[in-house]
């Protein structure tokens, strides 16, 4: 194997794919990126048994073909640190990857491409076609609510729900939950509701940009494959059965009021310096036009700011994690925000005002 290409057609494949690529693995191979080369084209694949990632560049010159698996985290750092515009030249030389620019020389271990693992290719249940814009939305506006490293872990992940003529993504670690959808005019027997693990929803997530450019997606029985551009992605998919998030939607609500995001985010960013570390908890209290919200930590301190608001109802007083509400107040769109409560007990429900489409769900706290 010996070809050249400039730092720019490798970096940007080579950057997303080292993405997948887990640092502690109990694989050798799987700390290293498999590079493939054929004819003018050079593909880079990596992958950490649940997401793999194939991004494809050209090569300015292919002087003869062949493929191998060389540390990712290495090779990526040696061409952050390459100048820009600069040619460099990969070989494989006695069992080791030479990599040559101008006056530099770098030699890396290999390991056996036959040794790299690929996901094995399932039959594609269903084939569809969205724009990368219209998934980047869905994601953005609802991957914060997904669960971490939860026992329930049907909740490390997000929802995807396909229809026909609507996709829905929904998140929810059990505390606060997200949901947004989209219309869109997809050709499908039947609705498909599928669970991506975490880390295949962000890698998915730094793949795609705001525009109409179509992201093409092959649903398997348990695996999800993304075509866009020069990437192809695929997650193992969770098996799990997701809660029924629709029956979590709180219904009839009747103190409703309406408050600039910004500022209101503002304030509860301000309160949570001195609310409890732990416990995170800050206390609303609602009064015609006006809402306090109060913190106070073990250290007997205390914060209280005001916030002018469209409300004309009873009073009432709801706690919540401010870092759930503030979660929020940072994906929404609009400048404005409307805030629903039933009483005291009872989970928030925030959207844009008269609707839109993302709604989130959030608890209150018992403070």
């Amino acid at each position: 194997m010996k070809f050249s290409i400039s730092r720019e057609a490798l970096l940007r494949p080579l950057t997303l794919v080292a993405g997948v690529v887990e640092r502690r693995q109990t694989l050798p191979v799987l700390s290293n990126v498999l590079i493939q080369v054929d004819d003018d084209q050079v593909a880079l694949t990596g992958t950490d048994l649940e997401v793999e990632l194939i991004g494809r560049t050209v090569a300015s010159l292919v002087e003869a073909p062949g493929a191998v698996t060389v540390p990712a985290r290495k090779l990526m750092d040696i061409c952050k640190s390459l100048p820009d515009q600069a040619d460099i030249q990969i070989a494989l030389e006695d069992g080791r990857a030479v990599l040559r620019s101008g006056r530099s020389r770098f030699t890396l271990s290999t390991l056996p491409a036959a040794e790299f693992p690929n996901i094995e290719e399932s039959e594609g249940s269903a084939e569809l076609s969205l724009p990368r814009g219209t998934l980047k939305h869905l994601i953005d506006t609802t991957a914060f609510a997904m669960a971490q490293q939860d026992v329930r872990y049907y909740l490390n992940g997000m929802l995807l729900e396909l229809k026909s003529t609507l996709v829905r993504a929904v998140a929810t670690d059990g505390h606060r939950l997200a949901v947004c959808a989209r219309p869109s005019d997809i050709q499908l027997e039947s609705a498909q509701r599928l669970i991506v693990p975490r880390k295949g929803i962000i890698e998915l997530a730094r793949l795609l940009d705001d525009s109409d450019e179509p992201v093409t997606l092959t649903l398997g029985s348990n695996h999800l494959r993304a075509h866009t551009g020069d990437f192809t992605f695929t997650s193992k998919l969770v098996d799990g059965k997701f809660p029924d998030y629709e029956r979590v939607v709180p219904k009839g609500g009747d103190k409703v009021l309406i408050a600039d995001r910004a500022e209101l985010r503002r304030v509860l960013s301000r309160t949570a310096i001195l609310s409890n570390e732990k416990y995170r908890g800050v206390r609303l209290h609602l009064e015609e036009g006006n809402l306090k919200v109060m913190a106070n930590n073990p250290e007997q301190e205390e914060a209280e700011e005001n916030v002018a608001i469209e409300y004309s109802g009873p009073a009432m007083e709801i706690g919540f994690n401010v870092g759930y509400l503030v979660d929020v107040l940072s994906v929404l769109n609009e400048d404005r925000v409307q805030m629903t409560f039933a009483d005291p007990n009872s989970s928030a429900l925030l959207e844009e005002p008269g609707g839109g489409d993302a709604l989130y769900v959030v608890m209150p706290m018992r403070l």
